[in-house]
């Protein structure tokens, strides 16, 4: 079996995980990071994968996952542990549970203490730790709920008791180390190698580390899948100029714009998704990427430019709002005025990862209609 393939984020020194299946393709990532979201699609296509799940080790403070791109670009199932609070996952993994790819098993571990829902992953003589387990370090354990106690034994009694020739594949790394071993990090690990709970926890208590930069924008964002669509509710619009295009908007203002002819509300899913899910009677279809294999429409900017005319905003809606706002920063590139619908079509899947009951144009009860 090929090794995983690790990635690596600069700004947040985290590492990303791929691992397929060689007779099927079939993949899944482990802690996406969404500003690599093209690197990371761009990997998928050059090894010809299919990306089934998008998995994380614990709501990131660090750095804001790519899960709910992911999904939207690829149909990955997304996936986190229960303890977590991260709503929108489709999966809500407990100890043990398993995911398969291929004839592949990637089996999670319970290992909270960095925080109360984290955990590892193993498969075949591979390691997942996340913030668990780094090399030569481990993670804090004094915000999200973290306990010292908890991290100790996760360590100790969880990720210690796995053969010594395990391969450790840490979430982080400031040093530039991409991996270890079981066996070094129980032999040598400076915070925790050797040393009783007692030892370890006034370690970990003499840190005094600073509160990670990004947390109050990060863990929000993380418990929904990395997708933030609750901005500018209030009123209804959110510029987003310094994002590349003009703002995005609330299905209502959106229909508001279209019904009074100031915007052309133009619908960027594929014809399949039309056809099998529901359609704006009066939306002008244009697909950004088409099946099979979500393929880019050759034909957009075109077909766009004859759709709008001068003078006049386009609002661009997808299935959830991801597609969309890449559909409008293009749109933009264009010399349009153009805004992403919040929520799309269909909204954010709940808690059994269906859609259509959190948010959305058809779940506010504006126009649509089936087949």
């Amino acid at each position: 079996m090929p090794p995983p393939i690790q990635l690596f984020d600069q700004a947040s020194s985290t590492y990303t995980y791929l691992l397929f299946d060689e007779d099927t393709r079939q993949a899944l990532i482990i802690d996406p990071v969404d500003e690599q979201l093209e690197r990371d699609l761009a990997v998928l296509r050059e090894y010809g994968l299919e990306l089934l799940w998008s998995v994380e080790t614990h709501a990131h403070a660090d750095h804001i996952t790519s899960a709910g791109l992911l999904a939207e670009h690829t149909g990955a199932r997304t996936v986190a542990p229960a303890g977590c609070g991260i709503g929108t996952a489709a999966v809500q993994l407990q100890d043990g549970d398993t995911l398969r790819f291929g004839g592949e098993t990637l089996k999670a571990l319970h290992t909270p203490g960095h925080t109360a829902g984290s955990m590892s992953y193993l498969w075949r003589a591979h390691v997942f730790t996340g913030d668990t387990l780094l090399i030569d370090g481990c993670g804090r354990a004094d915000f999200q709920s973290g306990s010292a106690a908890d991290l100790y034994r996760s360590i100790t009694q969880v990720l210690f008791t796995l053969p010594d020739d395990t391969t450790v594949w840490p979430g982080h790394d400031y040093k530039g180390r991409t991996h270890s071993t079981i066996g070094q990090e129980r032999k040598s690990n400076s915070r925790v190698a050797g040393k009783s709970q007692a030892q370890f926890e006034a370690t970990m208590q003499a840190l005094d580390l600073p509160r990670p930069r990004r947390i109050d924008e990060a863990v929000p964002a993380n418990q929904s899948s990395g997708l933030r669509h609750d901005a500018g509710h209030e009123t209804g619009l959110q510029p987003r100029g310094e994002q590349g295009y003009a703002g995005d908007v609330t299905p209502q203002l959106a229909c508001d714009w279209w019904t009074r002819g100031d915007a052309v509300l133009v619908d960027v899913r594929s014809d399949a998704e039309r056809e099998w899910v529901g359609f704006v009677p009066g939306a002008v279809a244009i697909a950004w990427k088409q099946w099979p294999g979500m393929a880019m429409n050759a034909q957009f900017d075109a077909a766009l430019r004859a759709a709008v005319p001068p003078g006049k905003k386009a609002v661009l809606m997808c299935r959830s709002g991801v597609r969309s706002i890449a559909a409008a920063k293009r749109a933009t590139e264009l010399g349009i005025e153009a805004y992403n619908v919040l929520e799309g079509f269909e909204g954010d899947p709940d808690e059994q990862g269906h859609r259509g009951r959190r948010g959305g144009w058809r779940f506010r009860g504006l126009p649509w209609r089936q087949g």
